[in-house]
């Protein structure tokens, strides 16, 4: 069977798993087998082979490819998920992305109906390579070009992760002109080459804590976080708490009035960015930093379009 029919099973387990916890090997199978008969509408060369000796194999590869562990509980009498990893957002994404896929592959008489954003960035050709030098601790160079600058520079620098924001892929690495640690974006970055230096990966480096406090791709440097208060409208504040803005987000206020809502987060360009986006649906409430740098934005723009 093919790298894609292999993959598409250890996904579909996870699936199961993460909808029904505790399935048996029999509830297993009787999916697996409903589901592959829809992939092979589209590739007739995938097979299902499905045994609890398959299973055991797949169980022992999806700890090795995804890093998520599946246990069998006698009392429960099935196969579950640990509850750590299905809160997981990598998790969650990976599965959106999988029925994503899946859907659009057995959608091609519909793509008439199905609009796809067309202003997709690139760079995604090397995400492989980039997870390649990180799990194996290699340095890498490449050719960059920051978006306000027209000179190309060489980089050499210790990738440690991968961060996504916006539809747009970064690779945060230490560069060595200054040793300080930079996020790339990997629609600006060429001519990738993972070298044979490996390094050393830093014990008080960590991804979720960088980025704990923070809203976009921009990491403070010795910046604390603020409280920070915000008011929309009615219907702003519906959308806001159906996707919230951060995960420090606590809604303190929900009426036919207004959505008022508190985070925790440092006063990034990102953020200023992202608050300035909803005009005239949102507030600054505190702190009042925010609020004069929000309000002397929009003065900024009405200046613009001030013809007298």
């Amino acid at each position: 069977m093919s790298k894609r029919g292999y993959i598409s099973r250890y996904l579909l387990i996870l699936k199961k798993l993460k909808v029904k916890p505790y399935s048996t090997y029999e509830e297993l199978q009787t999916y697996i087998e409903n589901q592959f008969d829809y992939l092979q509408m589209q590739d007739d060369t995938l097979n299902i082979g499905f045994s609890k000796r398959t299973l055991q194999r797949d169980m022992k590869e999806i700890r090795n490819v995804f890093g998520i562990d599946i246990e069998y509980s006698k009392s429960n009498k099935g196969y579950y998920i640990s509850q750590i990893e299905t809160e997981n957002m990598n998790f969650q994404r990976m599965i959106e992305a999988f029925d994503m896929f899946n859907s659009l592959n057995l959608a091609q008489d519909l793509m008439p109906f199905i609009h796809l954003e067309k202003r997709r960035p690139q760079g995604t050709e090397n995400l492989y390579g980039l997870l390649h030098a990180i799990k194996n601790r290699l340095k890498i160079k490449f050719t960059y070009q920051k978006f306000w600058e027209e000179e190309l520079s060489q980089r050499l620098v210790e990738p440690y992760a991968l961060k996504e924001f916006k539809n747009r892929w970064y690779v945060l690495a230490k560069d060595s002109k200054d040793n300080n640690i930079k996020s790339f974006a990997l629609d600006r970055l060429t001519n990738l080459e993972i070298t044979t230096q490996s390094y050393q990966y830093p014990d008080n480096y960590s991804i979720e804590q960088s980025y704990r406090y923070c809203f976009g791709i921009i990491s403070p440097n010795d910046e604390e976080p603020q409280d920070i208060i915000l008011l929309f409208n009615p219907f702003q504040g519906k959308y806001i708490k159906t996707l919230p803005l951060h995960e420090t987000q606590q809604v303190l206020v929900d009426n036919d009035k207004e959505t008022r809502i508190k985070l925790k987060l440092c006063l990034t360009h990102d953020l200023i960015m992202e608050l300035l986006s909803f005009g005239d649906n949102m507030k600054v409430i505190e702190p009042k930093s925010l609020a004069d740098e929000i309000k002397q934005a929009h003065k900024n723009a009405y200046k613009q379009y001030d013809l007298s």
